[in-house]
């Protein structure tokens, strides 16, 4: 009857006049009668943006007046002066490259990943935990900061837990030829691996456990899989994995195409990748699904109009609903608020954990990159163009530059190999930038990112046990504010930017 394109505005309040103007010929007209004009929500970001931004100005100028010599020397004079050098050293800065990264005085192996600390790993670690923090948090309630119901292109959220597991390989890399370089047995640094993926999957299971929401934590109602747990496990593969073929020296390989001795010498390594994808390809496409089209990828509840309702996920959903049992996984998954699904489906479930590994994988190659081309900036930073430009061509290739019409779409949910390849791409440049900014020019320290950077499980940990207490949480006069909602999830991410300086000025850090 009408056809008419028009952009509503938040908590506007609209009515649609429909009259018939000629029985005869059945012309009808179509107006839009705005009965309260909508507000503007975007002000709230802008205040918040320029707050944040007049923070920075102040520390900016805080750190061109301390390099004024009378300045500099009224201000220690006020303040301990036994505290100067180390204040000097330290202030907005990083640690000093000799300091331990622990609370253990004495340096350990497990504890550094090399002798010179690529700060840029942390602030990239620390950047996407920050901004996974205020998503978590809720994101002032805005749509681009919650995760796509099921396939479409990468939000902020879409991206942020892909790039952990991508930092978490490029370290995974530095940290074992360092452990093995001071002189770890690899028996002894596969010990440290094997209980490192039992803790974080104890504290996924036992701390950090959203099924909480069902009532007092049992086995009834235990979630089996989850962030920390996904983590643990892909740190336990690509870790044994890198440990089989790691050398202690990691000098130049001495063999053709030395451009290539980043990846050759681990021809393995990449066969084991690629079975391992063939397997989730196979699962994906080729399992039967009982009720369900052999190779569905979709949805389910009303999705597809409706003619597979219990069949979301796919492969993946059935594999977890039949090995882990419908009460032990995500029984909100983001696909119930469009889809109206009623399956329970786990994001973080077993047959994605395939493409994690391949991710962590990924960032692994970024972690040799920068050993074998130590020092050498131009190196480094052409091959993570290189990288990250085949990663995006494989992701056109797969996804056809389209939502739904490409062969393997985005989808968070599933983890999908075109997933993988598109936020791996993404990770590959904002490495390349930071490393660039950080570890190149030293424009930039990393400050603030780089100190949650280095206690990224406490802050994990912490922000998730602590989410519904004061100061992170209060109640709200209004629900429905953004301005509300920006305010308590900014506040919130704030406070653990600064418990995670507080704890990097006092050299406290937790190491799994």
């Amino acid at each position: 009857i009408c056809r008419i394109q028009y952009h509503f505005g938040e908590f506007g309040n609209y009515s649609l006049v429909v009259k018939t103007l000629s029985t005869s010929t059945q012309t009808v007209s179509c107006d839009l009668i705005i009965n309260e004009g909508p507000i503007n929500s975007y002000l709230p970001i802008l205040f918040a943006f320029l707050v944040y931004m007049g923070i920075l100005a102040i520390l900016i100028a805080g750190r061109l007046l301390m390099k004024i010599d009378p300045v500099r020397n009224w201000v220690y004079k006020k303040l301990n002066p036994r505290a100067t050098d180390r204040m000097i050293n330290s202030e907005l800065g990083s640690p000093n490259t000799t300091d331990s990264i622990n609370c253990d005085p004495t340096p350990h192996p497990w504890s550094t990943a090399s002798r010179r600390r690529l700060h840029s790993l942390d602030t990239f670690r620390g950047l996407s935990l920050v901004i996974m923090v205020f998503v978590n948090y809720g994101g002032g309630k805005y749509w681009f900061f919650k995760h796509e119901s099921w396939n479409g292109k990468l939000r902020f959220p879409s991206a942020l837990f892909s790039r952990f597991v991508f930092i978490m390989g490029t370290s995974i890399a530095l940290a074992l030829g360092s452990m093995l370089r001071w002189g770890s047995s690899k028996w002894k640094v596969l010990r440290k691996i094997i209980w490192r993926t039992f803790v974080l999957i104890l504290l996924g299971i036992i701390v950090v456990n959203p099924n909480y929401c069902l009532g007092p934590l049992s086995w009834d109602n235990l979630r089996i899989p989850g962030v920390l747990q996904r983590l643990g496990f892909t740190y336990l593969v690509v870790a044994a994995l890198e440990l089989l073929f790691t050398r202690a020296d990691s000098g130049t390989w001495e063999g053709r195409f030395p451009a290539l001795q980043d990846i050759l010498p681990y021809w393995p390594q990449w066969i084991f990748i690629l079975v391992l994808e063939a397997i989730w390809l196979c699962l994906t496409f080729l399992l039967p699904v009982p009720d369900c089209p052999r190779g569905y990828i979709g949805p389910g509840g009303i999705g597809d109009f409706g003619k597979y309702p219990n069949c979301t996920g796919g492969a993946a959903g059935y594999i977890d609903r039949l090995l882990l049992g419908e009460k032990h996984m995500y029984q909100h998954p983001s696909s119930g608020v469009i889809y109206l699904t009623t399956m329970p489906y786990d994001p973080e479930g077993i047959l994605g954990t395939i493409n994690s590994i391949v991710m962590a994988f990924l960032g692994l190659q970024a972690g040799k990159i920068t050993l074998f081309y130590k020092d050498q900036h131009k190196q480094i930073m052409s091959r993570f163009v290189i990288w990250g430009i085949v990663m995006g061509i494989i992701s056109a290739i797969l996804t056809k530059c389209s939502k739904e019409e490409g062969f393997i779409p985005i989808n968070k949910n599933l983890w999908s190999i075109s997933y993988v390849t598109t936020t791996s791409c993404f990770a590959f440049i904002l490495l390349l930038l930071i490393y660039y900014l950080v570890d190149v020019k030293k424009w930039w320290s990393g400050a603030p990112f780089l100190y949650p950077g280095m206690n990224s499980i406490l802050v994990y940990i912490g922000h998730q046990v602590f989410a519904n207490y004061f100061p992170f949480k209060w109640k709200m006069q209004d629900s429905q504010s953004h301005a509300e909602h920006l305010t308590q999830n900014l506040i919130a991410t704030t406070l653990w930017v600064l418990i995670s300086y507080i704890l990097y000025r006092r050299r406290i850090f937790w190491k799994i």
